[in-house]
């Protein structure tokens, strides 16, 4: 089970963390995690340009280590890389110095791409106070506003779309993924998500 707009309650109880960026222009922010990956992101990278969009993807280190080529067709393509630890650790299942070790880890990776980022986004949007308290100093740590389920089995690609759309306001961040469980609703929802908003004349930018 998940929601695809976050509630509000739980942007209050973390204000910390960034779930989204106010503003009154027609401004959306569009972030990929778990890459990079042959095919899937490439096809991301080229979707994107088809409408001008620029994004945020927020790699696993390992990765990046697997497939530098590819990291580097996303910076080349203009997009920004962030943070989204090395192994995907759970922060809630994990003691905050393995987890935090785990950041340094993949922003080391970060860095033999000359890529020095200070976005952070937890995977599965897991983790604990300690580790904000300890990491929120260095990153910023980024949330998200719409969450598309492109992940789930138990979601059409239709209804993938249809409520990622809904939820969808002026500064929202939304979470799309490029890996392998995400490909068939991906696929299916981001060129139409991008199509529905920019004719709605919206901007796509990185974070």
């Amino acid at each position: 089970m998940f929601l695809h707009k976050t509630p509000l309650a739980l942007k209050w109880i973390y204000p910390q963390l960034t779930w989204s960026v106010p503003s009154k222009e027609k401004v959306l922010y569009l972030t990929f995690d778990d890459g990079p990956i042959p095919i899937l992101t490439e096809f991301v990278i080229d979707t994107l340009d088809q409408f001008n969009a620029k994004a945020t993807f927020f790699c696993v280190g390992d990765n990046i280590r697997k497939h530098p080529e590819i990291a580097q067709k996303t910076l080349e393509a203009g997009h920004t890389l962030g943070n989204h630890t090395y192994n995907h650790l759970n922060g809630w299942e994990n003691d905050s110095e393995v987890y935090i070790e785990n950041v340094q880890k993949c922003q080391e990776q970060l860095k033999t791409m000359n890529v020095d980022s200070h976005l952070l986004r937890p995977p599965y949007g897991r983790i604990a106070r300690k580790q904000i308290s300890k990491l929120k100093s260095v990153y910023n740590i980024i949330m998200w506003d719409v969450l598309t389920g492109d992940f789930s089995k138990n979601i059409a690609p239709e209804d993938c779309l249809k409520n990622s759309i809904r939820s969808t306001r002026k500064g929202s961040i939304v979470l799309f993924h490029d890996n392998i469980k995400a490909e068939n609703n991906m696929k299916y929802a981001l060129p139409r998500y991008l199509e529905h908003f920019s004719k709605e004349g919206y901007l796509f930018k990185a974070l």
